[in-house]
C-alpha cells in the first residue's frame, strides 16, 4: 500500500500491513447465504429499494452500498463475513442498500421506469434511514455507490459519521469510458450480456485481470455471464456514465468553509494497485479537506476487498477507533500504528 495526501497523523504504510494476510476462499461462490440479514422493501419516489439489515438498529450503523454489476450479497457478503471483519462490526447494525433492480432475482424492471440519476440515487437512502429510523452512519461505498455516498454525504452532512470508498470517482465520466457504456448499455436494454460487456465489467473491477486471484476472475466472470438482469444493469450504468462532477472543493480558509461545497465528515479513500481507478481516487482526494482525508492504496490486488480483506479490515479498524468507536482487535496482535505520519 502506498500513501498519498493524507490525514496528519494516519498515514498508513504498506510495510506496517505485510503481516496483515491476503484470504480468499477456494469455495467463493457470490450466491446469497442468509448471512447479510433481514431483507426489508423501502418505497421512495423512484420505486421500491431493497435493503438488508442486521444487528440493533438503536447502535451505530454502518450503511453500504455496492458497484456496478454487483448487489449487496455480490459485492458485501463475503467482506463482512470475513472472521475479523465479524468482530470489528460486532457492535454495529449493518444496512446493506441495493439500486432500483439490482436484487439478487430482480424482475424486468417495467417498460417506460424512468431511473434515478446518481443525485436521486442518493436520495433514496434518506428513505431508507427514514424507514429504520436511523439517525445516522458510516458509509461504506464502491465504485458506483461510493460515488453515491459521497453525494449524500456532500448533500447531507448531519447523517454521515465518516466514509469509507473504495475507487471513488468524483468527477463526470470521460469521452472514453461514455463511449464505451454507450456501447454497453444498447446491448444490455435489448436483454443481452455480450462478451464485450462481460469484459468491460471484470476490467472495472478487476483492473489488470492477469495479475490478480485467477479463482476470483472466474467466479465473477461466470457471474456477469450467467446471473446478472441485463436490462436493469444498462439502467444502471446509463445513470452512472450521466453522473455530474460532485462539484466539491479542498477549502482550506477556516472562514470560507462553512460557505462551500465540500465532505465534512472523514473519508478513508481506497484503491488498490491493479485497479483501473486510481487517478480517480487521487483526484478525489485532492478535492477533499486534507484533515479530514486519509488516502491507501493496497499493493498486488485489484478486487480490494476479495483479493485483500485482511488489510482492508485493519485500516477500517484503525479508522473507527480513531472516529471513537470501541472495536474489537483482530485475532492478531496489530502491525498497524497510526500516530506518527506525514501529510503531503
Amino acid at each position: 500500500m502506498e500513501t498519498g495526501c493524507t490525514m496528519p497523523g494516519e498515514v498508513l504504510d504498506d510495510a506496517e500491513l505485510r503481516q496483515v494476510q491476503l484470504s480468499v476462499a477456494p469455495s467463493r461462490t457470490l450466491s446469497e447465504d442468509g448471512s447479510t440479514g433481514t431483507k426489508v422493501t423501502v418505497d421512495t419516489p423512484h420505486g421500491p429499494v431493497t435493503a438488508a439489515v442486521s444487528g440493533d438498529p438503536t447502535r451505530p450503523v454502518i450503511l453500504s452500498y455496492h458497484d456496478l454489476g454487483l448487489n449487496h450479497v455480490t459485492n458485501f457478503q463475503a467482506f463482512f463475513l470475513y472472521p475479523e471483519m465479524r468482530n470489528v462490526v460486532n457492535n454495529f447494525c449493518i444496512v446493506h442498500v441495493n439500486a432500483p433492480g439490482q436484487e439478487e432475482g430482480a424482475p424486468t424492471l417495467p417498460e417506460g421506469y424512468v431511473y434515478p440519476t446518481m443525485e436521486e440515487l442518493a436520495d433514496t437512502i434518506t428513505c431508507v434511514k427514514n424507514h429504520l429510523h436511523l439517525r445516522s452512519f458510516i458509509g461504506f461505498g464502491v465504485g458506483l455507490g461510493a460515488n453515491v455516498l459521497a453525494r449524500y454525504a456532500t448533500k447531507y452532512p448531519n447523517y454521515v459519521d465518516a466514509l469509507v470508498l473504495v475507487n471513488c470517482s468524483s468527477t463526470q465520466a470521460g469521452w472514453i469510458e461514455w463511449g464505451y457504456q454507450k456501447l454497453n448499455i444498447r446491448h444490455l436494454r435489448s436483454g443481452t450480456m455480450t462478451t464485450g460487456t462481460v469484459d468491460y465489467l471484470m476490467w472495472h473491477h478487476f483492473g489488470k485481470l492477469e495479475e490478480c486471484n485467477q479463482d476470483l476472475v472466474t467466479v465473477y466472470r461466470q457471474h456477469f455471464e450467467r446471473a446478472i438482469n441485463p436490462t436493469n444493469l444498462g439502467l444502471l450504468v446509463d445513470s452512472y456514465i450521466r453522473r455530474s462532477d460532485l462539484g466539491i472543493v479542498r477549502e482550506l480558509d477556516p472562514n470560507k468553509k462553512k460557505d462551500v461545497r465540500m465532505i465534512r465528515c472523514q473519508v478513508l479513500n481506497i484503491t488498490a494497485n491493479l485497479s483501473p481507478h486510481i487517478e480517480d481516487t487521487v483526484t478525489f482526494n485532492g478535492r477533499l479537506d486534507p484533515t479530514l482525508a486519509t488516502w491507501m492504496k493496497i499493493q498486488d490486488v485489484g478486487l480490494v476487498l476479495d483479493e485483500a480483506p485482511g488489510k482492508v479490515v485493519e485500516a477500517f479498524r484503525l479508522f473507527l477507533q480513531g472516529q471513537g468507536y470501541a472495536v474489537s482487535g483482530s485475532r492478531r496482535a496489530s502491525s498497524v500504528s497510526i500516530g506518527e505520519g506525514k501529510s503531503c
